[in-house]
């Protein structure tokens, strides 16, 4: 696969990765395709994610942005390819990543409170039948801290508004204490304040070499949030350096039709020349 060594790594649940030179990527996809009811939903994408990048993945409607997350993580099935994770199949590799899924995907009325469902980020550092220790109930109190909700703890989910939700969830994947974090649109829906409050969370990630990955919407905001981004329609159209990746040839590529919803952001890469 395209960026690996060749070397196999393997390490227990809570072993940090081999860095530096030669060591694995966080990400690496090779050959990938995924169908739904026999129908493709991505065709032969070959990806490598760079350690400590913030990626936004975009593209239109129905391109397979959210189907990618799932395909690295396990939750659907590949009908051909592969994924690694630090050159390790994702059951190997599980505990190094965080999942955040769209807010639309959950059951906000599962009676639970806040600090519970942090908690259950903490569930792959336990052993089989144990229960959450102190240590891992401070841990999720400090998240919660973390995104501005420790005041909400006790709050049962169905409470929260949107953004609070939001920032629950985002929570739940630090708790993890992960190596790389995918987050399917974490800024959907959110008011300026929790977007501002995500995007400081996640260039924390980053500074600390955590390796973020996000499906986004807003093109407005992918130079001046993400330095590396994904454009998928189906098929990977390109992928690298914001500065280099985010261009208006490739978003003409990744849109086609939806040209108009783009002028803004078109003009002002044309002007910038990139």
């Amino acid at each position: 696969m395209a960026g690996n060594s060749g070397k196999t790594i393997r390490f227990p649940r809570e072993a940090k990765p081999e860095r530096g030179a030669g060591a694995p990527a966080p990400i690496e996809v090779a050959d990938l395709t995924v169908t739904y009811h026999r129908k493709p939903v991505l065709r032969d994408i070959n990806l490598l994610i760079k350690e400590g990048g913030l990626t936004a993945v975009i593209g239109p409607n129905g391109a397979g942005k959210s189907t990618l997350l799932k395909a690295i993580m396990g939750i659907i099935p590949l009908a051909s390819g592969e994924v690694r994770v630090f050159g390790e199949p994702i059951d190997r590799s599980r505990g190094l990543v965080g999942y955040v899924p769209q807010r639309g995907s959950v059951d906000w009325d599962f009676p639970t409170n806040a600090l519970d469902v942090v908690l259950m980020g903490r569930y792959g550092k336990l052993g089989l039948f144990q229960r959450p220790r102190a240590r891992d109930r401070e841990t999720a109190l400090a998240c919660l801290e973390k995104v501005g909700m420790a005041p909400y703890a006790g709050r049962q989910i169905s409470q929260l508004s949107g953004g609070q939700q939001q920032r629950v969830f985002l929570a739940r994947a630090l708790a993890q204490e992960a190596e790389v974090y995918l987050m399917d649109e974490p800024l959907a829906g959110v008011d300026a304040a929790t977007e501002r409050a995500v995007i400081e969370i996640l260039k924390d990630l980053q500074a600390r070499g955590k390796t973020v990955v996000c499906v986004h919407h807003d093109l407005q905001t992918v130079t001046s949030y993400f330095d590396q981004v994904v454009l998928l329609n189906l098929r990977l159209v390109a992928s690298g350096p914001t500065e280099s990746a985010f261009t208006p040839s490739n978003l003409r590529a990744t849109y086609g039709g939806g040209l108009t919803l783009l002028s803004d952001v078109l003009e002002t890469l044309e002007r910038s020349g990139s």
